[in-house]
């Protein structure tokens, strides 16, 4: 067991994020280390690889009770005893913190996701409250605090996965996610690389979320010097996922450079002098450019107001999407798209997320007509499943209206033509007729097959894996016969548009004539052989732009 006296594993300046800045008064920064000193011997004692897990939690109690008499034997008990006398807190938030590593001592795997952020509740969100209750700030900070240090933690729990597995016998990567593919010893595999990086970019898709809700925080502290050390920190966040999406923790250690840290350092200064600005706006705008979607083109030419919701709504759409194409299981897909029902359901009561604010905001300026976002989830929740089939033509219908119509009828509200509501779902089951066209080798690599398994019948195509189902010659005449019903669908939408107000509708014109050119360029390629997703080209691209500069 670690002894009084003992040197910890890691002092303040080893850890990944501040831990107690220099940007911090002297008194706030005192307290913070005793908070640190204290949790960082817990932690010890938790992580030695010498002692039994009786010896621990025997270890872990005699700390606890060291630091509620504040017994001078143990040190590091004392001096936080002594700061919770002088600021009142500090005393509750380590015994929860202390609950954390009694788990951490006899429990060493997760099954879900559920159960990894019920273990950052008590291994890291404490320390966040502690500095919250020391500085004396409100209430609604507590909620974004929470996203960060959860964060946090599992971007430290995924830097750590193999040493935790290695030296502490540890894997705090849920069961359910490890077992996708092939079970821990696959997922450790050196050789097994491809699926390990699309497991580990699933959970940092889940970490970069809880991101987006910690850029709220700075907006609601009231100490300058917390706010700066808050920005740094989440900058530095940003930074440490950013490397683990183009670095393998399994294969190398990835941290954040000494270069990193001084430029959150700057970014925090800067942010001491005035009130930061409301971030909602820039996250989803930031979304919509990293999407590269060539539907971009379109939302420029909105005025400022119905940009900023449409990019809510397409940031929405990116959000849920990027759910059912990841790696996570088929259960844990369908919880995070439940939260988003739940994020929806609350739109106009208080939101939780920034592209949630960001909705409500349009929702209240344009009268969205939010059962359509739930339609969008329903969607989402089909593509979740591990195997995806359509049966016949009504069910890949129902598929169409739930992703592309429901974006449709959105869209429309932004744009000012509520009354082009048949319009824009016949328009969006054909853009999702292309989309399945286009996808093809791609969807069949995620086990998809969209094409109605009736018409493969007809043709003497029974259901089969999917990569054995589109190579098959039968599989291109369905897709001939579905570029038919889209080339008729771009046809309807043309006379449909001699009586709809085109200047209104012009984001969709412009996006209606990128899937056509894009139908074209399928059709001329051929359904047979099929190399790659297609991509338009330069031509394409600035006939597009051409469109993109005319009245209507």
């Amino acid at each position: 067991m670690s002894r009084p006296g003992t040197q910890p594993s890691k002092q303040p300046r080893d850890e990944n994020f501040p831990v107690a800045s220099l940007v911090l008064s002297p008194e706030h920064r005192e307290a913070v280390l005793a908070f640190y000193r204290f949790v960082r011997k817990a932690d010890d004692v938790a992580d030695s690889p010498d002692l039994k897990a009786a010896d621990k939690l025997a270890g872990l109690d005699a700390l606890e009770q060291a630091l509620v008499a504040g017994d001078d034997v143990v040190p590091e008990a004392a001096a936080l005893h002594a700061a919770d006398a002088r600021h009142g807190t500090g005393i509750t938030e380590a015994r929860a913190m202390l609950r954390a590593f009694r788990q951490d001592a006899v429990k060493a795997r997760y099954t879900d996701w559920a159960e990894l952020l019920g273990s950052c509740r008590l291994s890291a969100n404490p320390a966040g409250r502690f500095i919250l209750e020391l500085h004396g700030e409100r209430a609604s900070a507590q909620a974004p605090a929470d996203a960060l240090c959860t964060a946090l933690q599992i971007l430290n729990h995924l830097q750590d996965c193999r040493r935790d597995r290695d030296e502490l016998g540890r894997i705090y990567i849920p069961i359910g996610w490890i077992m996708t593919v092939g079970g821990e010893s696959a997922f450790f595999d050196p050789t097994s690389s491809a699926a390990r990086r699309a497991l580990l970019d699933a959970m940092l898709d889940q970490v970069d979320v809880l991101i987006d809700q910690a850029q709220a925080l700075p907006r609601h502290l009231l100490n300058r010097r917390l706010r700066a050390q808050s920005i740094a920190t989440i900058a530095l966040a940003q930074r440490l996922s950013e490397r683990l999406r183009r670095r393998d923790p399994v294969l190398e250690r990835v941290q954040v450079s000494k270069g990193d840290a001084a430029w959150a350092f700057l970014k925090g200064l800067k942010g001491m002098s005035g009130r930061p600005a409301d971030r909602d706006q820039a996250i989803a705008a930031a979304t919509v450019r990293r999407s590269g979607s060539s539907f971009r083109l379109g939302m420029q030419s909105l005025p400022q107001d119905r940009r900023r919701a449409i990019h809510a709504v397409y940031a929405f759409c990116r959000a849920v999407d990027d759910i059912a194409d990841g790696a996570a299981p088929a259960s844990e897909k369908l919880r995070f798209l439940n939260e988003w029902r739940r994020e929806i359901d609350r739109l106009h009561r208080a939101p939780e997320t920034p592209i949630g604010r960001e909705l409500a905001r349009a929702s209240s300026l344009f009268k969205l007509p939010l059962a359509e976002c739930h339609a969008l989830l329903d969607g989402m929740a089909m593509d979740s499943a591990e195997r995806v089939r359509m049966s016949n033509d009504h069910e890949l219908g129902l598929y169409g209206r739930r992703v592309a119509g429901s974006v449709g009828v959105l869209s429309i509200h932004i744009f000012g033509a509520p009354k082009a509501r048949d319009f824009a779902l016949d328009l969006g089951r054909t853009l999702q007729l292309v989309n399945i066209l286009r996808d093809v080798d791609e969807d069949a690599a995620r086990e998809r097959v969209y094409l109605p398994l009736a018409r493969l019948a007809q043709l003497g195509l029974q259901d089969a894996p999917a990569a054995v189902l589109v190579a098959d010659p039968r599989f291109a005449r369905v897709c001939e016969a579905l570029a038919e019903e889209a080339r008729a669908g771009f046809a309807r939408a043309d006379e449909a548009l001699l009586s709809l107000d085109r200047i209104a509708l012009k984001p969709a014109i412009l996006m209606m004539e990128n899937y056509r050119r894009v139908l074209q360029r399928l059709e001329a390629r051929g359904w047979g052989v099929r190399q790659g997703r297609l991509q338009l080209t330069a031509a394409d691209r600035l006939h597009l732009i051409t469109r993109a500069m005319r009245p209507a």
